[in-house]
């Protein structure tokens, strides 16, 4: 199979294009329609084998979870999703492996309203970088600089599992049937916080998402924002499998520097927080509050009231 036509039968016949999408896949560039109130949030992200998955991860869930880490980036910015390229390196046209990839790619594409527009392949090793679109009404942008003293640090969902869903698949923990499928669900597909991120844009103050771990990403947001956090460790939101699989030290271990969650780490002030309830309740998202913005630029960790260190610091790329 040549280039183009594995574009066109796993690509191309597989987008769905959006009405403001003008000229799609097939030109030398693609056309989109942004109106004068929005704004264009673009975000590029890549996964490479052997460094962000593993040769023999499922082709399906590998086409889901790169679309799905680049929609978490939107959400953290409160952006409706739009539009994506993909350039795609494979050391070989493996039919079987494309079909399954699409398919993952697609499904997340068809759910969250993605047309795709264009990209590259080329042989070499298996990699996908994908960069995606989106639009924000001006001035609604959600960023990592707003957090002010005094606001409240909330997250979605539950931290650490796809963490440990990795250690799982490594072969360093063993789990129960139950707890093991649902623990490597996590780390295969993530949740994209989309309409959490969306229904956030006139609540909080600055969010990020939970790439790279709860510590490291905070550091982000406290950086950006010239101010400093305190989080209560015992607040910290952990899934019935994650505590039943490790002890509960290590549980939050895992919680506050495991990589790949993709939640949302976000900060509301004192005036918003009965807003917040209502909001993500309508959004269907599980939120809860683990610590505070303070002045200065350290982010303290507490447990039981006293200060807590951690031996791990997160995923570093260099």
């Amino acid at each position: 199979m040549k280039e183009f036509q594995l574009i066109e039968r796993f690509f191309t016949s597989r987008s769905s294009p959006r009405r403001d999408v003008s000229l799609g896949i097939g030109d030398d560039c693609a056309l989109v329609e942004a109106t004068e109130n929005k704004s264009i949030a673009i975000s590029c992200d890549m996964l490479v084998e052997g460094v962000h998955f593993y040769k023999d991860i499922p082709a399906h869930a590998l086409g889901y979870k790169s679309l799905a880490v680049n929609l978490s980036d939107l959400a953290a910015m409160g952006a409706e999703p739009a539009w994506m390229t993909l350039a795609i390196t494979l050391p070989e046209v493996d039919e079987s492996w494309l079909g399954e990839f699409s398919d993952g790619l697609f499904e997340a594409a068809q759910y969250y309203g993605v047309s795709l527009i264009g990209g590259d392949t080329t042989r070499g090793p298996r990699s996908i970088c994908i960069t995606i679109n989106g639009k924000v009404s001006k001035d609604q942008a959600l960023t990592r600089s707003g957090a002010r003293n005094g606001d409240w640090i909330y997250v979605t969902g539950t931290l650490g599992d796809s963490a440990l869903g990795l250690a799982i698949l490594q072969g360093k923990i063993t789990a129960n049937a139950v707890d093991e499928a649902y623990l490597i669900k996590r780390h295969y597909y993530p949740t994209p916080r989309v309409l959490a991120g969306q229904s956030l844009r006139q609540l909080a103050t600055s969010a990020i998402d939970l790439s790279d771990g709860l510590v490291s990403d905070l550091k982000h947001v406290i950086k950006a924002s010239h101010v400093g956090a305190v989080i209560d460790v015992d607040a910290l939101p952990l899934s019935a499998a994650l505590q039943n699989v490790v002890s509960l030290d290590d549980a939050l271990s895992y919680a506050l520097t495991g990589g790949e969650d993709y939640e949302l780490l976000f900060t509301v002030p004192e005036s918003q927080k009965g807003a917040l309830e209502t909001s993500l309740a309508q959004a269907g998202v599980t939120f809860s509050k683990v610590g505070q913005i303070t002045t200065g630029e350290q982010l303290t960790l507490q447990r039981n009231g006293q200060d807590f260190e951690t031996t791990h610091y997160g995923f570093e790329h260099f």
